[in-house]
């Protein structure tokens, strides 16, 4: 079994989240499973945040969705695959 992890740290969630939302809305057929984690609560919000985005599709699909994502100010992408035999 073999699992592709999408890992996107956002820097400037007030600046970079809408378009980061935009991109992975236009990706959305390849992600299966979404975990967004910031620390914040109620009025509290951080301004930094992490996303975890399990990803299906080819492997060109993958690449080009961490570079739209990495090429954005103050947002770091990487890809992660994890394997099991």
């Amino acid at each position: 079994m073999k699992k592709t992890i999408l890992l996107i740290l956002i820097g400037n969630r007030n600046e970079a989240a809408v378009k980061v939302q935009q991109i992975l809305t236009a990706w959305g057929c390849i992600i299966k499973t979404r975990l967004g984690i910031h620390d914040g609560v109620l009025d509290n919000c951080s301004d930094s945040g992490l996303l975890i985005l399990e990803l299906h599709g080819s492997e060109e699909q993958k690449q080009e969705l961490t570079r739209k994502v990495a090429v954005l100010p103050g947002v770091h992408s990487q890809l992660v695959e994890l394997g099991v035999e």
